[in-house]
């Protein structure tokens, strides 16, 4: 849709799959002592006192993302973003990640420049280590699959399973904007369809197209709650949708759970678009995804350390197995909370 139709294209076969990993990656520095051995040989080595924590994901063109409006820098950016994001998820630091990418004969070196020039800003950014990695040819376009690796004392790591009743429901941010932002832009791509000559004015949907195009990761928020002298019982990151990641948590924690419509954390432009578009805004926010926000469980004893805070919400309360899962709307009613997040199995290929 942006497309540059007369940058230079360099053929990645001029430099060869090494050339190609050399060329890429010269610029990346190291920033953890636990990264020993970085790219250049035939394996990375890494060396922790704690416990280590591996996380993979595959992000293909076509299903997790759309070059028409997806700038390769910004997609580079999301792709790091989508992995770190569980690293934190499971109150721990991230600090390596390995990046393995397929792509056809249509991309030439400049683009694939400007995919790893994101990469080496959300390493930056982050302070991760760019440890190793692969690249190969593709039939169907880009493929992209990032592993992060993160390390955590043990009794600090928060799993999905240790949710227990009365502990509060806790959520950093706000929700909604990013599955928004989606819905802008997909508007946006129907109309150039019709007129490419027509350039979209996007100036007031800015904050929701950045929710999409180049979220963050949550890095600050275990930070915050050892700060705050806070252990999370249980912890996700809303990457598919709030109501399928808290079902998540209380189906491994075997527990039930009260969240309240009118406590779900929107911003402004959330609900402004919500109207727009004729959305429900609770829908949104529950079944939208790609928020990247964390949402996590704490004891109730800990209420007075996080209220108050700008970085989190209290939107519900843990409750026993029977209760069931429930949404209890502004009017006081009770509805049964249901997954209707991000699927990637029922996608149309």
């Amino acid at each position: 849709m942006l497309e540059d139709k007369n940058k230079q294209r360099t053929s990645l076969a001029e430099l060869g799959e090494f050339g190609l990993i050399d060329h890429l990656t010269q610029f990346f520095k190291i920033n953890h002592e636990t990264t020993v051995k970085g790219i250049g040989d035939d394996c990375a080595v890494i060396s922790h006192d704690n416990e280590t924590l591996i996380t993979t994901d595959f992000l293909v063109e076509g299903v997790h993302f759309d070059l028409s409006y997806m700038p390769l820098k910004h997609l580079g950016y999301k792709a790091v973003m989508v992995n770190i994001s569980d690293v934190y998820a499971m109150n721990a630091e991230a600090e390596q990640i390995t990046v393995s990418i397929a792509v056809s004969n249509r991309f030439p070196l400049e683009a694939i420049e400007e995919l790893y020039a994101g990469i080496q800003l959300a390493c930056d950014t982050y302070k991760i280590d760019l440890i190793g990695g692969d690249t190969t040819s593709s039939t169907k376009g880009m493929i992209i699959s990032i592993t992060a690796i993160g390390s955590a004392k043990k009794e600090e790591i928060a799993y999905r399973n240790g949710a227990k009743p009365t502990d509060l429901i806790v959520l950093s941010g706000d929700i909604g904007g990013a599955y928004l932002g989606l819905q802008v832009l997909e508007r946006e791509k129907e109309v150039f369809k019709v007129n490419p000559q027509n350039q979209p004015d996007l100036q007031e949907y800015s904050y929701i197209i950045e929710r999409q195009l180049k979220p963050e990761a949550r890095k600050d928020i275990p930070k915050l709650l050892k700060e705050l002298e806070v252990k999370p019982t249980s912890m996700i990151d809303v990457s598919d949708g709030l109501s399928s990641e808290l079902i998540h948590i209380c189906t491994q924690s075997k527990v039930g759970c009260n969240v309240y419509e009118e406590k779900l954390p929107l911003d402004p432009q959330v609900i402004s678009t919500c109207e727009e578009f004729d959305l429900d805004s609770t829908t949104v926010a529950l079944s939208g995804g790609e928020d990247y926000e964390l949402l996590f469980t704490v004891p109730i004893k800990d209420f007075d350390k996080i209220k108050g805070n700008p970085n989190l919400s209290v939107i519900g309360h843990i409750t026993e197995k029977n209760e069931g899962l429930n949404l209890i709307t502004r009017g006081n009613q009770s509805i049964k909370l249901k997954a209707q997040g991000w699927n990637s199995f029922n996608q149309e290929g």
